[in-house]
């Protein structure tokens, strides 16, 4: 199966814009991070200088901190604080702070400095919030700077004789900086890219969602509107019927009164079908067996090559459903996916008892690759079988957004899908949709929630 989404280019579109956006930080959230910097750089200087009374080179420590303090009070006074800051930008008041505490470490001891591990928050806050290339650039310059301050840099400020930390020592400072950088970027890039890609998805089916709410709101549109039709055309039809009794067979308008009249019978022909969906009671409207359900679900899906078989049944009142969009958008998705892989046939199986309502969809392709069927629902993972990358590309489901998408649908009407292959000798996949009697998805049997919204 697949995993692709029928508005991919859509989904993709709003994603791209997304990340773009989410990219770029605001210069007010910089601003107040340099400003914590500024007041802890300030207070390690007093506690270390004054109440330790240990020798700090005040003025040059408090110049640099002053510095940072005219840098941010510069950049208030010329952009306003919700501006977003382009990557660029972002990269290079990043890079100042890099280099504003790799001075002051190099004043206070280098490397032999306890506080020598902060020179990694700038790639930090990078790697949360810009893209690769500038993290890697960030990454690398605090890289090069904690390796320059092993060997290069004033006496750590100490009372008494100067203090000579064993180099293996120092060295062992560097490489847990180093680490620390590597590792913990790593780590914040991995959780902020996925957040990104969950953000993403959700808009995504947000759209899928309202498009599909929107699709069945027009079908009641439709009916509306061939209901108030027919009267004028009732009209017109008598009218047409009047003329023609009172003409001639050989009158030239003859002809064009039949044409006319043909014509007005096809409209009420087709408005009749129009008209069939509001035939019923306005309740009931909202409501679908599930058979019909099923039959919904499947009719776009026929006449493709492969065989698709459905079959229910089950112990009790036959489950009735409320017309959800998310449900019919859910299920359909899967089919979708199911005859994309299947070699000859896929089946919808449905039964239900006093307690559960299941439907399983099930072909006779590859099935789900073991390492996937864990990681299958998150948003932006390989398909379920691998192919070649251009074949991937080429059928649109390498991301497994479009089953995203349905299982978080299927998930908010009160759902749970589980997955699993056939068992050997036989091959292909199973996904399985199950739904409590009691939940909010399907009609009571007193139709005591006939106003349930959907």
């Amino acid at each position: 199966m697949p995993f692709s989404d029928p508005s991919s280019k859509l989904t993709r579109e709003v994603g791209m814009e997304r990340a773009f956006s989410s990219r770029r930080l605001r210069l007010s959230t910089l601003t107040r991070l340099r400003w914590l910097a500024i007041a802890g750089q300030t207070a390690a200087v007093v506690l270390i200088g004054f109440v330790l009374g240990f020798p700090v080179p005040f003025g040059a420590c408090f110049a640099l901190i002053a510095l940072s303090a005219w840098v941010n009070i510069g950049l208030r006074l010329t952009f306003p604080a919700t501006r977003r800051l382009h990557p660029n930008w972002a990269t290079v008041l990043l890079t100042y702070d890099i280099v504003q505490l790799a001075g002051l470490l190099y004043l206070t001891g280098g490397m032999e400095n306890p506080f020598a591990f902060l020179i990694i928050f700038p790639a930090l806050v990078s790697a949360t919030t810009m893209p690769p290339d500038k993290t890697l650039f960030l990454g690398g310059l605090a890289f090069i700077s904690a390796s320059y301050l092993v060997f290069f840099h004033e006496p750590l400020p100490w009372s008494g004789p100067p203090l000579n930390l064993p180099l293996l020592y120092v060295g062992g400072m560097w490489a847990a900086v180093v680490c620390s950088l590597v590792f913990m970027g790593f780590f914040a890039f991995r959780v902020a890219e996925e957040a990104r890609q969950l953000a993403d998805a959700l808009a995504a089916t947000e759209l899928v969602m309202q498009r599909e709410q929107h699709l069945s709101a027009l079908d009641g549109l439709a009916a509306a509107a061939a209901h108030e039709l027919g009267t004028p055309l009732g009209t017109i039809t008598l009218v047409v019927k009047e003329m023609l009794s009172e003409v001639d067979a050989e009158d030239p308008s003859s002809e064009d009164l039949k044409l006319l009249a043909s014509q007005t019978a096809r409209c009420r022909e087709i408005l009749s079908k129009l008209t069939s969906l509001s035939s019923e009671p306005e309740e009931h409207l909202g409501r679908l067996a599930l058979p019909r359900l099923l039959e919904e679900a499947t009719a776009p899906h026929r006449d493709f090559g492969i065989k698709l078989m459905v079959e229910s049944d089950g112990k009790g009142p036959e489950p009735i459903f409320h017309r959800n969009p998310g449900i019919l958008y859910g299920l359909g998705n899967i089919l979708e996916n199911a005859l994309d892989f299947a070699k000859s046939e896929v089946r919808v199986s449905a039964s239900w008892d006093d307690r559960f309502v299941l439907i399983a969809i099930s072909d006779d392709g590859p099935g789900f690759a073991p390492e996937m069927i864990e990681r299958l629902g998150e948003p932006y993972v390989s398909t379920r079988f691998k192919t070649s990358p251009t074949e991937r590309d080429n059928s649109g489901g390498g991301l497994g957004l479009g089953f995203f998408i349905a299982k978080t649908l299927l998930e908010r009407s009160g759902a749970r899908l589980s997955l699993k292959n056939r068992p050997a000798p036989e091959t292909g996949a199973i996904v399985t949709i199950g739904w409590r009697r009691q939940s909010p998805a399907l009609a009571s049997d007193d139709g005591s929630d006939l106003h349930y919204e959907v």
